[in-house]
């Protein structure tokens, strides 16, 4: 059975959260001190996240991305991955890290299941991405990345968040990336999840964005699948890969959202951009997984038509984007 929200749209994707931890602190995802961690009784178990996905999968859901902060750091995640696989009815089962693990892990996330993986991957620039990430590797990430790909994986997405004066000098080396390889690269507008005043000055337009890569390379318009996110895809002419513009900030998308969120404390978002979310824990404690499931849908049905953040005066609250899984 369809899971259709009130506009008609078909909410088929489940972005699950399992952990707010992550081992890097990202400008763009969290302050400079990081964020209050949650207690090890306010994170939903695996048996948990287990029985929701369960539910929301036998409601409607086809697909799950498993997000975090960074999931490869909570322990047992691999062994989680293999029972998520395994549900009946669920089409596609991906997974969104930094990388820095993947060195030793990509084997074992395969060998659980786990389809294709997306990459935050923010610089070419080692000096850039130790900036930007505050301390990480990029080496190490790009051996991960070639990793997973000896392991078997198809080839990667990679997610860049543009910042001018940060990375933006980059575009077309992340555009040239999918000329020899058939990564999909997908560019995504600076959001102010860190409540930073001057994230207007950081936001790169996808519409400039796309005008950068065409003045170096001819282009044309890419599909998409029926499970697929928010992006409008595109490619070099006679490249291996794909590009794709993600337009939170400059282009409301939310016409084609397909999207649930439930974060690693048990509060499901139907937008990523809402204050308020309905805790699923007094569900599950109930026991009864048709009224679980019955308030998966409920939630569907009250998704918004469209969010805020791009309207002219408002003054979004700020979040760490560790804390909703993106």
């Amino acid at each position: 059975m369809a899971l259709i929200d009130t506009f008609g749209r078909r909410i088929n994707y489940l972005r699950l959260s399992v952990t707010d931890r992550c081992n890097f602190r990202c400008t763009y995802c969290m302050p400079a001190g990081g964020v209050e961690k949650l207690s090890h009784c306010d994170i939903l178990s695996y048996a948990d996240l287990l029985r929701i996905s369960t539910q929301a999968v036998a409601a409607g859901i086809e697909k799950i991305r498993v997000t975090g902060g960074e999931p490869l750091v909570r322990k047992g995640i691999v062994q989680f991955l293999a029972l998520l696989s395994q549900l009946p009815g669920l089409k596609e089962l991906v997974l969104t890290t930094n990388g820095l693990l993947l060195p030793e892990m990509a084997q074992g996330l395969w060998d659980a299941g786990v389809q294709r993986l997306n990459i935050s991957l923010d610089s070419l620039n080692p000096e850039t991405f130790a900036r930007v990430t505050r301390g990480g590797d990029l080496q190490r990430v790009l051996d991960g990345i070639r990793v997973a790909e000896e392991v078997g994986f198809p080839p990667h997405k990679i997610n860049v968040v543009v910042m001018r004066g940060v990375n933006d000098n980059e575009i077309l080396d992340f555009a040239r990336l999918t000329l020899e390889r058939p990564y999909s690269v997908r560019f995504i507008e600076y959001m102010p999840t860190s409540g930073d005043g001057d994230w207007r000055e950081l936001c790169v337009p996808g519409s400039e964005i796309i005008e950068r890569i065409s003045r170096e390379y001819p282009i044309e318009e890419g599909g998409s699948s029926a499970r697929s996110g928010p992006s409008r895809n595109f490619r070099v002419v006679g490249g291996k890969g794909s590009l794709g513009i993600i337009t939170p900030m400059t282009g409301h998308f939310c016409d084609a959202c397909n999207r649930l969120r439930v974060t690693a404390s048990g509060m499901a978002k139907s937008c990523l951009f809402s204050g308020s979310g309905v805790d699923l824990r007094p569900f599950l404690a109930t026991g009864d997984d048709a009224i679980l499931q019955a308030e998966i849908r409920r939630i569907v049905a009250g998704k918004p038509g469209r969010h805020q953040m791009a309207e002219k005066g408002e003054d979004p609250a700020p979040f760490a984007m560790s804390g909703v899984g993106g």
